[in-house]
């Protein structure tokens, strides 16, 4: 064994080792951890489907480089086609940016205010989510509203709601899990409010209004708002260990290619997709990168601003204890590496 690589070891173990006992440590992290670099990010990605991944599609957008496109495993794995970098992929909850984005645009239109009031916004919602007067539409983008997540619901994913309304019915009435302002809790109600407050002042869907003011001037012509946009044999399969069925006839929101999320990204990060005055409005309220999941479907999205590299990751299969999200950071982050070299 080279010496490098046993040192590689020695770390791995170590830090393991104090943070519990390696009898509960999956010998798959540590295996993808250890593993030497492969040269290529494409090796990566057949090293990540040798790992257990179904699918996986990678799109790069490196400064001095043309965009890569790279994927590997199956589109779909019963009728045997092949991965497609192409393909429209579910964005989870990479989707909040856009709605981040969008909140943005309206504030600065003076449509919305960051400071007016869940209450005022939707007032029937009034002793019905605790601290309602209190927490501002900036606590809801901020995840710091203290409204418990309707997702966190035992059994959700087993039979998710539909609905405004049936996915607000889970939380109503229930005790806030902190005062407004005093903590951090990522929580898909907040988003859920926010989109709702949106199609209150819009007079329509807000995904309309996503589509005019971001999507269109960064000429996005392969981001939709849900299932019921594609043709179904263009979306990627998704796979939940346990689960025999491929997931990817579930309705969960965005989907989009990866490249067209990381023309966000690049446009996000940039600037490039702000008028003037909203990037400060943005800055002062979110964050510039992502990740989501959903059953079936992993998703990152990030800009490394050392590498001048924005960096997309789909992975189309999920498991109940999330060893394949602990997994698939470990990738995504062994890629990095070869970026690097």
């Amino acid at each position: 064994m080279k010496k490098k690589q046993t040192k590689r070891i020695l770390k791995v173990v170590l830090i393991l080792a104090s943070i519990g006992s390696l009898f509960f440590v999956p010998w798959i992290l540590v295996k993808a951890w250890i593993l030497p670099l492969p040269d290529t990010v494409q090796e990566q990605l057949d090293e990540a489907i040798g790992h257990g991944f179904d699918g996986m599609i990678v799109y790069i957008d490196q400064a001095g480089s043309p965009p890569r496109y790279l994927a590997s495993g199956w589109h779909n794995r019963e009728a045997k086609v092949p991965a497609n970098p192409h393909a429209f992929f579910k964005l989870a909850s990479i989707n909040k940016l856009y709605d981040a984005v969008a909140v943005t645009k309206l504030v600065h239109d003076g449509r919305l205010s960051l400071d007016k009031t869940l209450a005022e916004y939707l007032p029937e919602l009034v002793g019905r989510i605790e601290n309602a007067n209190e927490i501002t539409l900036r606590m809801l983008v901020q995840h710091r509203s203290g409204i418990p997540n309707f997702t966190d619901t035992p059994n959700f994913w087993g039979n998710p709601t539909a609905t405004y309304e049936e996915s607000l019915s889970l939380i109503l009435d229930k005790p806030a899990n902190f005062e407004p302002g005093e903590d951090y809790e990522y929580c898909n109600t907040n988003y859920l409010l926010i989109n709702k407050i949106m199609d209150n002042e819009l007079g329509y869907e807000n995904f309309q209004f996503i589509k005019e003011r971001i999507l269109k001037p960064l000429q996005l012509e392969h981001t939709f708002g849900s299932l019921q946009e594609v043709n179904i044999d263009n979306v990627m399969s998704g796979y939940h260990v346990g689960h025999p069925l491929d997931l990817k006839t579930d309705d969960h929101g965005m989907l989009a290619t990866a490249e067209d999320v990381g023309i966000f990204i690049r446009a996000l990060n940039d600037g490039s997709l702000f008028e003037e005055g909203e990037q400060d409005i943005y800055s002062s309220i979110y964050k510039y990168e992502h990740a989501g999941w959903v059953p079936g479907y992993q998703s990152f999205a990030t800009y490394y601003k050392d590498l001048d590299a924005v960096v997309v990751e789909f992975y189309s299969t999920t498991d109940p204890k999330l060893y394949n999200w602990n997994l698939s950071e470990i990738i995504n982050n062994r890629i990095v590496e070869i970026l690097k070299k």
